[in-house]
Order: C-alpha cells, then sequence, then structure tokens
C-alpha cells in the first residue's frame, strides 16, 4: 500500500469494491446454545463446518473479482504486537464482558498468558467457557451467584457480520455504540485496530462517531449513495440523536457530504436495520422489500446557518422522488424482494433477499437460496454472484451485512 494513498475511502454503494474486511465465523459459533441464544441475539445454530465453506466461498467470489480481502481477526492480532496494547485490551476486553470478581480477572489474565496474539483474539471472540479455566475460586459472591452460568465471557457470534461495529463513510469510520451489550463489545477490534494496526495508525483515520456515545448507531443502517448523500436507518438498532450527532461531525468536516437521509423504518426483527430492507445495486436501482413502502417516513437532514445547527425537513414525496431528487438522477427503479409476492416476499426477506454487496455498479453478491428475487435482479439487467447459504444465513444477515468496505474506487473517476 502506497503511504501516500488514504487508509480508508467510501463515497459510494456501488463503486468498484477494492479492500474489504471481513471475519470467518470460529468457535464463537460452537458456543451457542438454546437456552442462551436469545441473549446472544441468534435465532438458531449454524453448522460451524458448513458456514465456514460458506464464507470461503464468498471470500473467492470477492477475490476473483478483484477485491483485497483482509480479516477482522487477523488485523486484530496484528495490532496488538506491542504488549502494552495487548495489556490493554485484555483490560478492555475483561471490563467490557463485565467481570468484576478480582478472582475470575486474574484466573482469565493467567490463562491468556498462554496464548500467542492470534490466539488470544481468537479466545476473546469464542468466549471462555468455565469448564476451560479451572482455578477461579468460588468464595466471591459475584462468581456464586452466576455459578450456574455455563460461560466465564460471553461468545461473539454475530462478529461474522462485520458491517455493524463501525462503517467507513468518506475517509473516516463512525466506530459505533451498539444497541447491545452482547454486540458493543464487538467495536474493540476495530478500535485497537484503527488506533494501532500499521496500515492505519499513521493515516490519522478520523471518527465521525465515537463508541463511548450512550445513544446507539450501527452499521448496518449506514448506507453511502454518494459522495453527497448518506442514508441512515432510524431502527430498532439505531437511535435519532445518533444521526444528529453524525450528521453535524460529518458537515463540519472536509468531507464532500451534504445531505443525510434518515429512514424512519419498523422497528421489528425482521428489518433490523435498513440494509436488511433496502439496498442500492446500481446508479439508478435499488431493492426494497415491500412491506416498508407504506411506514416509511424520510427526513432530510443538511447543514444549517450556525455552527452545529442542522435543517431537517419531513420530506413529502415518494421514496422514488426523494432518491432523484437527492442522487440527482431522472428514474429511480425499486426492485421489490421476491417481486413483492406477500409469501415470496416475506421468506426471502427473512433469508435477506433485500441484503445485496455491491462490488460494481450494476453487479452483486446474494444468497443463492432467495431464487425469486435474485431472477428479478437478473431480469433488471443486475449481474450477479450466487454464495452458499444455507448455514450463514441463520445469523439473519447477507452478503452486505457481512462485509465491510474499506476502499471503493469513486464513481468520479
Amino acid at each position: 500500500m502506497n503511504p501516500n494513498d488514504k487508509a480508508l475511502e467510501v463515497t459510494s454503494e456501488i463503486g468498484k469494491l477494492k479492500t474489504v474486511l471481513l471475519h470467518k465465523p470460529g468457535q464463537e459459533l460452537e458456543n451457542l446454545i438454546p437456552d442462551y441464544m436469545e441473549r446472544l441475539l441468534f435465532d438458531d445454530i449454524p453448522y460451524l463446518k458448513i458456514a465456514r465453506e460458506e464464507h470461503d466461498s464468498f471470500a473467492n467470489i470477492l477475490r476473483d473479482n478483484g477485491v483485497e480481502v483482509l480479516y477482522l481477526e487477523e488485523l486484530a492480532a496484528e495490532s496488538i504486537k506491542d504488549n502494552n496494547k495487548r495489556q490493554e485490551i485484555i483490560e478492555e476486553f475483561l471490563d467490557e464482558s463485565g467481570i468484576e470478581s478480582l478472582y475470575a480477572r486474574s484466573a482469565i489474565k493467567e490463562y491468556f498468558n498462554d496464548l500467542d496474539n492470534q490466539q488470544l483474539i481468537n479466545k476473546m471472540m469464542a468466549g471462555i467457557r468455565k469448564t476451560e479455566i479451572k482455578n477461579i475460586k468460588s468464595s466471591s459472591l459475584i462468581d456464586m451467584v452466576h455459578s450456574k452460568y455455563p460461560f466465564i465471557t460471553d461468545p461473539m457470534p454475530n462478529l461474522y457480520f462485520t458491517r455493524d461495529p463501525f462503517a467507513t463513510i468518506g475517509s473516516g469510520i463512525t466506530l459505533n455504540h451498539m444497541r447491545t451489550d452482547t454486540r458493543n463489545r464487538e467495536a474493540v477490534f476495530a478500535k485497537y485496530i484503527f488506533e494501532n494496526h500499521p496500515r492505519f495508525k499513521d493515516k490519522k483515520v478520523p471518527i465521525w462517531f465515537d463508541r463511548d456515545e450512550t445513544s446507539s448507531l450501527e452499521g448496518g443502517d449506514e448506507l453511502v449513495l454518494s459522495d453527497k448523500v448518506v442514508a441512515i436507518g432510524i431502527s430498532e438498532r439505531t437511535d435519532p440523536v445518533s444521526i444528529e450527532k453524525f450528521a453535524k461531525k460529518i458537515f463540519n468536516s472536509d468531507q464532500p457530504f451534504e445531505t443525510v437521509l434518515a429512514f424512519d423504518i419498523p422497528k421489528k426483527r425482521a428489518f433490523m436495520h435498513l440494509d436488511t430492507v433496502f439496498t442500492m445495486v446500481d446508479y439508478d436501482k435499488f431493492t426494497i422489500h415491500p412491506e416498508i413502502e407504506g411506514p416509511l417516513i424520510v427526513f432530510s437532514i443538511r447543514k444549517g446557518k450556525e455552527k452545529n445547527q442542522l435543517d431537517i425537513v419531513k420530506e413529502e414525496a415518494t421514496l422514488e422522488e426523494v432518491l432523484k431528487k437527492y442522487l440527482k438522477i431522472d428514474k429511480v427503479t425499486l426492485i421489490r424482494c421476491a417481486g413483492g409476492d406477500y409469501i415470496d416476499a416475506a421468506r426471502e426477506q427473512w433469508n435477506d433477499g433485500s441484503n445485496t454487496l455491491a462490488i460494481s455498479p450494476g453487479e452483486v453478491v446474494v444468497y443463492e437460496r432467495n431464487y425469486v428475487t435474485n431472477k428479478i435482479l437478473k431480469e433488471h439487467g443486475i449481474k450477479i454472484h450466487e454464495m452458499p447459504s444455507a448455514e450463514l444465513s441463520r445469523g439473519r444477515g447477507g452478503p452486505r451485512c457481512m462485509s465491510m468496505p474499506l476502499i471503493r474506487e469513486s464513481l468520479r473517476k
């Protein structure tokens, strides 16, 4: 990487994808059990062996199309080569995991001492079973009260959805405060990567929203529609106040963005993020789940006359008209999940039929199981790359959810 190149650059959803961050599912999926799936935000338990094979197929589709694939777990391990940073991330991980017992903290640190950096990161992600550490004394009330819970630290099974803990917007990121404690720990890895990894640490990556905020913002709700327009979902996982904080920060930066479109979507599990119901696949084409069209409300946010003031307008127009207005295009085509059929759309939406990853304009990666929607995409001239998805889809996230673009080519080049 040329030292003069930007470490990050994303000014659209569809510019040719150059570099992407993934996380290959690991032992954290083996620590999912029925009694605690709801706590860990899962509806089912993927079979790890097949999930990893499917994920490799996804990565290979990207590589075969000229995309540099980086892995979260590898970058995180490379970010703590300095022993002081290694100790810092251990302390922060224990804090984020709610480990208050001094006995437990001491025993975990001793356990971590025998692990190299990659093993350490993998174990943090996988979670620690009580059976793995034998020398935690049960003389603490904290330890005794939680004695029946099988984990010392919870697994992080949602990590293969790398889209959410942070989001690349322009040449900076939002380092996100996640809605749930279960997922909020995931952003620790991104923090250490951007602060310490050789690829990023000297680039002074700007932060548009930081994880120490008290309101929540998640990457699945953040879409970069153009170098002028960012769309953010007001959703089950993202608060309106977070959108305002982000808008004020980015409008007072050197970035080219002029408008934030806030999409108020239904607050339900199937529509947890904006990108589960709406993605951009070409200059003028978008996937959409038909159920959001009726209740969808869009607010436009622009920089006000005074510093840190925002001009917020409730748009009194259809979604097509709003997109045409702000993207400055003559026509908008909304490609409805499963063609809008009630039964097919509900089924394919549950398996992320509207969640596509564009690798260039008009070219996307999709789950092969959503065959009705995929046929319709092809009928609209979209080139699709179908990936296997029997196990990965059990986590309720699609190809966009599983990828965090770091660099895309500018559409204006």
